[in-house]
């Protein structure tokens, strides 16, 4: 890559890893220390469900903020918008870091944490979209599916330092000093990570794909009416083949860590450890599958991916279930690595379901309606289905939410070869 490229490439890269960075910290909090804090002394069991509600709350916020950044990155541009966004999501971060607890403020604290919450919700929502787009409409022929991995790996990247500083935490502070200020660390942070991103895109140009279609006169007044109008097939197909994706990765992490803490006994820094470690898979997955899609197609790719992530849910209870740090650790690198492979390609693919006038809004409600279907409630439903069933039911909804993909995949035509226009 020259060095025009490497810059966008870099620039798409490094504002989804601040992102879902920030994402991050609080499904992590969620698993341990949001629940006491911010809701009433009572039932454990009762906290972690309130707790995994929250989390859910930015999930149903990053459609509308893929909609309502999608509209301005369609008519405006996606440099603008991008850091618009980051900027969005770095605020609602730092502010969860300063937030009273339930016992200093009373309900108050958890109202304002759901406001903030669905602040974060906003923000990423309208950052995916631009991310893959700045990659792909910036891509040389035949090299889409590479190009639009680098906004694919921000979430691991993203993910490693939140479990990373969360880890760090661990080892310097007790429990209780954790649960009294330390967990407000990362997210205090993350001011300091969002200057790096903002820096980095004010540095930008426009995409030429979308400069091209300004000049052509090539604009909407309403990309969401359009969106839903003329292109709800690839929406609803895209936002399905996300489900896979989604419910990999919060099973594998959210739901594994308040399970393996609470109801395995293993300490949270050596779990934190095994996500270190499995998330290094997801890492390396996604180069392999997006040079894949280039070489063999986005929906092979997806095709193979997704029926090994659904055989992969019959493995949850015999592994996860064991105790055994090796095998946990090895169930948390195969999902990981699956969520990898399934993500990977959709860099490309989304943005290729719809036309320049309306991609950024099609492409990030596509991707964020998906997270609604495989991951608002994923860790909200895993833990009822534990109660109910085992980790078999468990393991039964990552299949079940792996077959969904497949066959959404299964409509769609191959977009390797399409042009972007």
């Amino acid at each position: 890559m020259n060095p025009s490229t490497t810059r966008i490439a870099f620039a798409s890269f490094i504002g989804t890893a601040i992102e879902f960075y920030d994402f991050y910290i609080y499904g992590l909090a969620v698993a341990m220390v949001i629940g006491p804090i911010f809701f009433p002394n009572s039932d454990p069991t009762a906290q972690a469900l309130n707790a995994f509600l929250t989390f859910g709350i930015a999930f149903v916020a990053r459609p509308f903020g893929a909609f309502l950044f999608g509209h301005f990155g369609d008519r405006i541009g996606r440099k603008t918008t991008l850091v618009a966004s980051l900027l969005v999501m770095g605020i609602s971060t730092m502010l969860i870091g300063l937030l009273p607890s339930y016992e200093m403020v009373g309900w108050l604290a958890p109202a304002l944490l759901c406001l903030l919450r669905f602040g974060q919700g906003i923000g990423l929502g309208g950052e995916w979209g631009g991310a893959a787009l700045l990659a792909t409409e910036h891509a040389p022929k035949g090299r889409r599916g590479w190009f639009g991995m680098f906004p694919q790996l921000g979430p691991p990247i993203g993910f490693l330092f939140a479990v990373g500083s969360f880890l760090l935490l661990s080892q310097w502070l007790d429990d209780a000093e954790f649960r009294e200020w330390g967990w407000r660390i990362p997210f205090l942070a993350s001011a300091l990570l969002v200057m790096v991103g903002l820096y980095v895109r004010l540095k930008l140009t426009e995409t030429p794909v979308f400069a091209h279609a300004m000049q052509t006169q090539q604009r909407v007044k309403l990309p969401m009416s359009l969106v839903f109008t003329r292109h709800a097939k690839p929406l609803v197909l895209g936002a399905l083949v996300m489900v896979v994706c989604y419910a990999l990765f919060y099973i594998s992490t959210v739901f594994s860590l308040s399970y393996g803490v609470s109801t395995l006994h293993i300490p949270r820094p050596e779990f934190l450890q095994m996500l270190c470690v499995a998330v290094l898979f997801m890492a390396a997955a996604t180069p392999l599958s997006a040079w894949a899609g280039d070489r063999f197609g986005r929906r092979p790719v997806l095709i193979v991916a997704g029926c090994a992530a659904l055989l992969s849910g019959f493995l949850m209870e015999p592994m996860l279930g064991s105790g055994s740090p090796v095998l946990i650790t090895a169930f948390l690198s195969l999902e990981l690595f699956l969520m990898g492979a399934t993500f990977a390609p959709m860099g490309a693919l989304l943005p290729e379901l719809f036309p320049t006038a309306v991609r950024y809004t099609g492409a990030g409600a596509a991707y964020n309606l998906g997270g609604i279907l495989g991951a608002s409630l994923a860790p909200f439903i895993a833990q009822k289905l534990v109660l109910m069933g085992g980790l078999a039911w468990v393991g039964g909804y990552i299949s079940v939410a792996a077959a969904i993909s497949v066959m959404a995949v299964l409509m769609l035509h191959e977009t390797r070869d399409k042009e972007l226009e």
